[in-house]
């Protein structure tokens, strides 16, 4: 069944199952070895066991489906769908496989590469982020017509790609399904303490923590590490209060909805306050956490405003 959102993106690129007759009209078959893969193919890795099944079931059954490839010259050919179908034919040792030979460009053939992939959950979060990564680099696409493409949401896209910010160790706990996305991403305000986000993502498959008992951990984390800080903070309102600039009641107020913009951002907020008049400062350490940040505020104003109650 086709996952909502995806399939008009699909049918805009590739040939919706089953396919058309006129699609059919134009299988050919078409040497196995005079095929390639995909280069830009964003899932890395294949469930061996699994690939072997597929090839018992071409031996008995052949390829219902056929492949989808583009045109190199007159004798290669480059996958474009279908390469789980391609590997286990090489296996079940067939010398030819029935294809639909496409005109399609480079840039074409990795979108629809990352859309089928999406579309049958075949890829992890790494290795999705990653297949955005390609067609934001190379080809120039923005974050909002990935959006269109695949059928996400922008803010979606932009927090699966913070996931490449993660050191390789979380990553690959990210890759082996032991965490989360969701605890991969309460763990992102710790980028630059590597040791802090491993003994926490171990935290998390120990204890079986919940993402937002984690987003708590790391809140309670940088709150202690801002102390002395803090204990300025309090001695400056201390001599404020004596000066008759503000009394204890604003004082207080003024604190915890500090702690509460804090806890809702993730990261450190210095609020200041005199007459009626201030500002407020949201603290990030990268261009990765400024976007998420940012993120935040749009999905916060998309919803009608922070709820700080």
């Amino acid at each position: 069944m086709l996952k909502k959102g995806l399939g008009r993106g699909l049918q805009a690129l590739i040939p919706p199952i089953p396919l058309v007759e006129e699609d059919y009209g134009n299988i050919q078959w078409i040497d196995i070895d005079s095929i390639q893969p995909n280069q830009n193919q964003p899932r890395k890795n294949l469930d061996k066991q699994k690939l072997g099944e597929l090839a018992e079931s071409i031996k008995e059954h052949g390829i219902v489906q056929p492949i989808i490839v583009r045109r190199i010259d007159d004798y290669k050919y480059e996958l474009v769908a279908g390469e789980r179908r391609w590997r286990a034919s090489k296996i079940a040792e067939l010398d030819k496989v029935p294809a639909i030979i496409k005109d399609y460009n480079k840039q074409q053939v990795s979108e629809i590469a990352l859309i089928e992939n999406i579309q049958r959950e075949d890829l992890n979060p790494i290795e999705e982020a990653g297949a955005y990564k390609t067609l934001i680099e190379e080809y120039g696409l923005t974050q909002e017509d990935l959006s269109k493409k695949v059928g996400k949401s922008r803010p979606y896209i932009a927090n699966i790609l913070r996931l490449l910010g993660l050191n390789d160790e979380i990553k690959s706990l990210l890759i082996e399904g032991r965490i989360t996305s969701g605890h991969a991403r309460a763990l992102l305000p710790l980028q630059d303490e590597d040791d802090k986000q491993k003994e926490i993502a171990y935290q998390i498959i120990d204890e079986k923590l919940s993402v937002r008992q984690v987003e708590e951990l790391v809140a309670a984390y940088l709150e202690l590490k801002q102390k002395p800080i803090d204990v300025q903070k309090k001695q400056d309102a201390k001599s404020r209060e004596k000066a008759g600039q503000s009394s204890k009641d604003d004082d207080y107020l003024l604190r915890d909805l500090e702690e509460k913009l804090q806890s809702f951002l993730g990261t450190r907020v210095n609020l200041r306050y005199k007459n009626g008049k201030g500002k407020i400062e949201i603290s990030f350490y990268s261009d990765e956490e400024l976007n998420r940040l940012l993120d935040i505020l749009q999905l916060a104003q998309e919803e009608d405003g922070l709820n700080l109650a």
